[in-house]
């Protein structure tokens, strides 16, 4: 059974970070390009960046190039978001899945983390 599991959000203070942590099984995760999306409420959920196979990170939203970098474990099937210079705009709930075809088309995602950027 496909599962993501997101862990890491919490409560920051604008100008901090967080790591986010993904946990994926039930698939070939090393043979998979992986993504980090995130949601606000009323919005379509918006891909974060993206990371390939290899482990090349890739298709950064503009609004978090350089305070966002992407990473992935494919011997522990794991992947990161390491969020910094956090910013109000940047709260959401964060999750991960696969680049193509997300959810793998049956609408497998995970319970996702909140990220929240308050003074």
């Amino acid at each position: 059974q496909v599962q993501f599991v997101e862990s890491g959000g919490g409560l920051v203070q604008p100008g901090g970070s967080l790591r986010l942590s993904c946990a994926a099984s039930g698939f070939t995760f090393s043979s998979r390009a992986m993504g980090w999306y995130r949601q606000t409420p009323g919005k379509e959920r918006e891909l974060v960046a993206a990371i390939t196979t290899a482990g090349t990170p890739a298709n950064y939203l503009d609004s978090v190039k350089d305070r966002f970098t992407i990473s992935r474990d494919n011997a522990e099937n794991t992947m990161t978001l390491q969020m910094n210079s956090l910013k109000p705009e940047d709260s959401a709930m964060y999750y991960c899945n696969t680049f193509y075809r997300p959810g793998f088309g049956y609408g497998y995602w995970g319970q996702g983390t909140r990220v929240t950027v308050s003074a």
